[in-house]
């Protein structure tokens, strides 16, 4: 049973906790708050929503749960982050704070509120690999965007070069490595429930 319904973390200290938590459900898992090491502990993966990565970072180290979760992801946790839990989750952040942490597990170089200060807001349909029956409606918030990877990330899913994405035309907003995922965008907000099935799918298989 708890193979075929995980049990997934959602970290539980800023963001759309509940959104995700909805679309993990409804995508097959079992879900847990995760706020304490004795709960990063009980989970099989976990989802870092979208949020402010810098203070996400500072409640990580006031909540103990900064060594303990690098400590996991480095012994092979599937992960996937949205948005700010993108930036986490890369080794290296551009425009970012002097003092934020990085929790790697992603080997690549991500810029922060690449989309612009100004802009809150930016829709494009995306080809996603690895997710089948058409585009993905993407939503993105003051969203980063994947400077550039490693040999070891795969890219899911890029900005088309359409009129209306500007600079955003051509950049990195989804990618893979091993079990860690990742996205610039937020899918708990759009009712599609492709990614976070994809997710499940990668827990399920690791």
């Amino acid at each position: 049973m708890s193979a075929e319904r995980p049990l997934i973390g959602v970290l539980a200290l800023q963001g759309d906790v509940r959104e995700h938590t909805a679309a993990l459900e409804a995508g097959g898992a079992r879900v847990l708050p995760v706020r304490r090491q004795s709960e990063l502990a009980d989970v099989v993966g976990l989802v870092i929503p979208g949020g402010e990565s810098t203070t996400i970072s500072r409640l990580l180290e006031t909540f103990e749960l900064l060594e303990p979760l690098r400590a996991r992801l480095a012994a092979g946790m599937p992960a996937y982050g949205s948005c700010a839990g993108m930036i986490l989750l890369a080794e290296k952040v551009l425009d970012g704070r002097p003092d934020q942490h990085q929790l790697g597990g992603l080997d690549m170089i991500v810029r922060r509120n690449a989309f612009g200060r100004q802009v809150d807001s930016f829709e494009e349909d995306l080809d996603f690999a690895d997710i089948e029956g058409g585009p993905v409606h993407a939503v993105f918030i003051r969203a980063p965007w994947v400077e550039s990877t490693s040999p070891t990330v795969r890219v899911l899913a890029t900005v088309p070069e359409t009129p209306t994405a500007g600079a955003a035309a051509g950049r990195i907003v989804a990618v893979r490595q091993g079990s860690v995922l990742a996205t610039a965008f937020h899918p708990e907000l759009t009712g599609d429930l492709r990614v976070h099935r994809l997710f499940v799918d990668i827990v399920r298989g690791a």
